[in-house]
């Protein structure tokens, strides 16, 4: 990227967190041309005074620095395959922001290296919030140099002190699992104690006051509580979607995580339909501990 200037940027995907950054990017000065399959969210590229890509195609064509933030890892693979690397050239730089299979990364970072182009994984946490906020957690993986040529990019979505560099590709998405393992087992830990004293015939109200209402993990486990007093247990989320990217990391590498494994396969075999915290199809790990209990 050229220091006398701000690169192009293309970015792809503008849902509830692709369009709050691509707008962080806009206002930070960067010039911008979007895409999404949705063509309001294209057309809200108009109202700030950024470009609308005619496709993914021409978004590539036009950017020097190309960022996607898709839902899952199959939609950033088949746009990669199909869009990006087909239309990749020399020194171009891809970021994927979204949470991809680990191997997919690597792969793909080979492929687009084979057309001279450079792909950064760079998974985010934080949500819609820190989407707007600027204050995301950003896990970044692939050649460091490149890596602190787009440091300036990236710290515009993430606080700096949590854009953290990760090691060699697909290292930012191994340590997103991290976080997200930790989020997903976590919460599921909760949901599951707070299954065994609903199930056993205690009031829920009960349960919380005496275990919850404190600091520390009584303070997590009184938040997942509150929500299942309120009504909203169906709407907890494990990371669902994601188990099977780590699952497959894990076992990739020769190494075992068991309670993924069973948070899984307990979940899959049972038909409790849910949207997660991302509009995706996923599994109720609530409704699946209390299914005889309703």
């Amino acid at each position: 990227m050229k220091s006398q200037q701000l690169p192009r940027i293309g970015f792809i995907g503008l849902g509830n967190m692709g369009g709050r950054m691509a707008n962080n990017l806009h206002n930070a000065g960067y010039p911008l041309i979007g895409y999404d399959i949705d063509v309001s969210k294209c057309a809200a590229l108009d109202t700030i005074g950024a470009t609308a890509g005619k496709d993914t195609s021409d978004v590539v064509k036009n950017s020097d620095v190309v960022m996607t933030s898709l839902r899952s890892s199959d939609i950033f693979c088949s746009v990669a395959e199909e869009h990006l690397i087909p239309n990749a050239r020399d020194g171009q730089v891809f970021i994927d922001l979204g949470t991809t299979e680990v191997e997919k990364t690597r792969d793909l970072g080979i492929a687009f290296a084979n057309k001279g182009a450079t792909l950064i994984d760079a998974p985010v946490s934080g949500g819609p919030q820190g989407s707007e906020t600027g204050t995301l957690r950003i896990f970044v993986g692939g050649d460091a140099a490149v890596v602190e040529e787009c440091r300036p990019i990236l710290e515009i979505l993430g606080e700096p002190q949590y854009v953290v560099y990760c090691g060699p590709s697909g290292s930012g998405q191994i340590v997103k699992g991290v976080n997200q393992l930790a989020m997903g087992l976590g919460d599921a830990a909760f949901m599951e104690a707070m299954a065994f004293g609903v199930c056993a015939g205690v009031d829920p109200e009960a349960i919380r006051n005496a275990v919850g209402m404190g600091d520390g993990w009584r303070g997590q486990f009184d938040g997942i509580a509150r929500r299942i007093i309120d009504g909203k247990g169906g709407t907890l989320v494990v990371k669902y979607p994601e188990l099977p990217y780590f699952l497959a990391a894990a076992k990739a590498s020769g190494f075992e995580i068991p309670l993924t494994e069973a948070l899984y396969e307990f979940c899959k075999n049972e038909n409790y339909e849910m949207l997660d915290n991302m509009n995706r199809p996923a599994r109720s790990f609530w409704r699946t501990l209390i299914k005889d209990s309703e």
